[in-house]
């Protein structure tokens, strides 16, 4: 009698566990409208800090173009977003995401080919171009001019800048984060640095870089997607590209693009 009552509990206990999973409970996942969440209550983002104007921290919270787009994600579930910072490396291959770190990937990054293999991309929500920034007065003018005066060059590491001006011949100094960049270029580690266009105009805001100038334009062609795991989440995948959409047809994307970036001049993703 003991033993049947004591299998019954367990059973009881076993009915109640699976319950909580499948209803996200205990921490363990949440399916939301379809959408699967690694956490109940919460749509959890990989980034790679500091990024701005994209995403950095102020004022100990983290803010920026890509914090309140996907946000706009997070109001349609009915959650709110929490984000988490990792490697850039582990974002573009997959790895985060693989892993159950995540949901989503929002880290300015360029929708490619290669990381398509790993990835299943937003449509493009930034139509993003690539940019040089050096001292003024520097005479630098193009990526020709970095290499006729063998003049040092950094970029961030596994970023399409690093591997635009490798393609042109050029072998960059590789800083691990944009910040550590921006460092190498003051300390003058390097004499030049490429970075997304966004990204060197919102430094240029700074008065402590007020020495220095965006000195060339890299047209390259390029738009940045949000990426979940490959195979593993159309259905949030799905409404993120509602929420791009809406935000484009509602006038949300150009309120949070001036915002963080200016003034809005052709911007509009496509």
């Amino acid at each position: 009698m003991f033993l049947r009552r004591r299998v019954a509990a367990m059973a009881g206990l076993c009915t109640a566990a699976l319950l909580l999973t499948a209803c996200g409970g205990g921490g363990t996942g949440a399916t939301v409208q379809g959408a699967n969440l690694v956490e109940q209550g919460r749509l959890t983002t990989c980034t790679h800090l500091p990024y701005p104007p994209f995403q950095s921290t102020q004022g100990g919270k983290i803010v920026g173009f890509d914090v309140d787009m996907i946000d706009l994600v997070a109001k349609k579930l009915g959650v709110t977003q929490k984000i988490v910072d990792t490697s850039f490396e582990t974002i573009k291959g997959g790895a985060a995401l693989n892993a159950g770190k995540c949901d989503v990937a929002a880290a300015g990054m360029t929708i490619k080919p290669d990381r398509a293999k790993f990835l299943d991309f937003s449509k493009p929500y930034f139509n993003a171009t690539q940019a040089l920034m050096a001292e003024k007065g520097s005479g630098i003018t193009s990526l020709d001019d970095v290499k006729t005066k063998k003049l040092k060059i950094g970029s961030q590491g596994s970023t399409t800048g690093e591997d635009y001006v490798r393609g042109k011949g050029l072998n960059p100094q590789s800083f691990d984060n944009s910040a550590a960049e921006l460092d190498g270029l003051r300390t003058g580690q390097v004499d030049v640095i490429v970075q997304d266009y966004p990204v060197v105009q919102g430094w240029l805001k700074d008065p402590a870089n007020a020495k220095f100038a965006l000195v060339a334009n890299l047209d390259t062609g390029e738009q940045y997607g949000f990426a979940v795991k490959k195979g593993g989440n159309a259905k949030l995948l799905g409404m993120i590209n509602e929420a791009i959409t809406q935000a484009v047809q509602d006038g949300t994307y150009k309120k949070i693009y001036e915002k963080w970036i200016g003034p809005c001049q052709n911007c509009l993703p496509s």
